[in-house]
């Protein structure tokens, strides 16, 4: 598989936000704790004034980022050796 670590973050962030929208985590503190959009977003505004569902599309999105840096620079190793 050429992209597994893309797939095992994207995963970890569906279940993160999964976990958050079945209200398992009333407190948001994992979402707080994993989610570096929230980071950004309760550095400029409130959180309780974003939507709650960009704030997931944000944290897939940006796990899928990393993964994918994560994938280029496994490859690139990789491809030195």
């Amino acid at each position: 598989m050429r992209y597994k670590v893309t797939m095992i973050f994207t995963l970890f962030a569906c279940a993160l936000c999964l976990f958050n929208y079945s209200g398992l985590d009333p407190d948001n503190i994992f979402l707080f704790m994993f989610s570096v959009p929230v980071w950004l977003i309760e550095a400029v505004n409130d959180i309780h004034n974003a939507n709650v569902f960009g704030v997931y599309a944000l944290t897939i999105a940006s796990y899928a980022l990393f993964g994918m840096i994560g994938d280029h620079l496994r490859y690139r190793r990789r491809a030195r050796s």
